[in-house]
């Protein structure tokens, strides 16, 4: 009977559309700003920092949208690396997602969301912890009942979390009393700067988590041709909202107040556009944002343990689908139990999800390569199948994306060498663990 349960295709374009924008649209967008902004030096350098982050990542969907169009599989990249480049390797991505990143990263957002919470209901910030916990089986539990609802969820999480976007935005182009372009280093900070090479990689961080729509292939009612268009209509979604939250932050605030002010950028600039009541209207904006990020983080990764216990390389329990609602539960369930122990134990679910993003960015680039080997298979063996998705300016694009990619890995292997180390050993660990696996299982792979 259970070999007949397989996840609902319910889920339709404005879901995935939503599922782009909420998981990448969290704090990044209200927090980066001043970080940005000391490493590029300028505000103008600092506008191009965003832009040129956005560039990349759109490149990087354009490619990635025909990767996933040609491989409409549940899994996301683990489910396409695999195809490109064998089990191995597959496994190798999927044990570094689930295992590690997906519980670090989870935890981390989540802490965050409590944090806000404790400070907005003016709780002692020693409570963070029990809230994030809080957070996490509420999630869980909201994941566990039919995809519908989920979906639901993160719509209306994405909707609110653009209403705020959308007022600075208005606010700092209309009511905005600085020139936002032109000022200059000495302006802005005396302090040591990176560079607008170390800007661009903070943008590329705060864009990460798009490619997680593929996760959930299996469960779009039509993942050839609504793929490909919630990857570019999110994306391109999103960079307009970073530049636009960017250019208006600073005409509303001089560049060297946004240094000092760092974290509290936004909230100053919600605070003098609507007074205390837009900062606390912004905090419970920014908690709803966090939601809905959590929601699509929960949505994704237990579905890439689902797929790798289907394929024989997790525990079988994981390839459980509830009969009634169709959803992975005992997936959801284990994700949500590793999150919760990084939010309880340990303090450093920010580090662990740091690491874990260097390594990703290898499977990445990877993904990204495997586009010129769908396309030399397709001259070797002729597809006419004329709904498949075709990367525009192809080679340029994915090209773009590459040296992004390799931006971004070259950039962490100088600025944090023994984060790289950890993260390759992480990465060991899951070898041994696929080999038992593939034996126990009698995996012909």
């Amino acid at each position: 009977m259970e070999k007949q349960v397989e996840l609902k295709r319910s889920m339709g374009l404005m879901s995935g559309l939503s599922m782009v924008v909420g998981t990448v649209i969290g704090s990044g967008v209200f927090f980066k700003q001043a970080g940005v902004l000391q490493q590029a030096g300028s505000t103008t350098m600092g506008l191009v920092a965003w832009i040129a982050g956005g560039i990349i990542t759109l490149a990087a969907g354009l490619t990635i949208a025909e990767v996933a169009n040609r491989l409409p599989k549940t899994g996301g990249l683990y489910s396409y690396i695999e195809e490109l480049f064998g089990p191995t390797a597959g496994f190798l991505t999927g044990w570094m997602q689930v295992v590690v990143y997906a519980p670090a990263v989870i935890a981390s957002i989540g802490g965050y969301a409590a944090y806000l919470t404790a400070n907005f209901l003016g709780w002692d910030t020693s409570t963070a912890r029990w809230i994030t916990v809080t957070y996490i089986v509420f999630i869980m539990v909201l994941n566990m009942l039919e995809n519908r609802v989920t979906a639901a969820f993160q719509v209306i999480t994405t909707s609110i979390k653009m209403i705020p976007i959308v007022v600075l935005v208005v606010y700092g182009l209309f009511f905005g009393e600085v020139n936002a372009l032109g000022q200059t280093v000495a302006q802005v900070s005396e302090t040591s700067r990176g560079g607008i090479g170390m800007a661009i990689l903070a943008t590329l961080f705060a864009y990460d988590g798009w490619i997680l729509l593929g996760n959930i292939a299996g469960e779009l009612k039509n993942p050839r041709r609504d793929m490909p268009r919630a990857i570019i209509l999110g994306i391109s979604t999103i960079v307009l909202a970073y530049v636009g939250v960017t250019y208006a932050t600073y005409r509303t605030l001089p560049g060297n107040e946004i240094v000092q002010l760092q974290n509290n950028t936004t909230f100053a600039m919600a605070t003098k556009a609507f007074g205390e009541f837009g900062g606390r209207a912004l905090s419970i904006a920014i908690i709803i944002s966090m939601w809905g990020t959590l929601n699509g983080k929960m949505i994704s990764f237990p579905r890439m343990a689902y797929a790798m216990a289907k394929d024989g390389l997790f525990p079988k329990y994981l390839s459980h689908l509830n009969p009634k609602t169709q959803e992975p539960i005992n997936a959801i369930a284990t994700v949500a139990a590793m999150t919760t122990v990084i939010a309880v134990f340990t303090d450093s679910a920010d580090r662990l999800s740091d690491i874990a993003i260097f390594t990703i960015w290898i499977f990445y680039t990877a993904a990204f390569f495997g586009i010129f080997i769908l396309r030399r298979k397709d001259r070797q063996t002729p597809n006419d199948n004329q709904e498949l998705f075709k990367t525009p300016l192809y080679p340029i694009t994915p090209m773009v994306a590459i040296g992004g990619a390799i931006f971004v890995l070259g950039s962490t292997f100088v600025i944090d060498f023994m984060g790289v180390i950890i993260s390759i050993i992480l990465v060991g660990l899951g070898w041994p663990v696929y080999y038992y696996y593939r034996r126990k299982n009698h995996v012909v792979r």
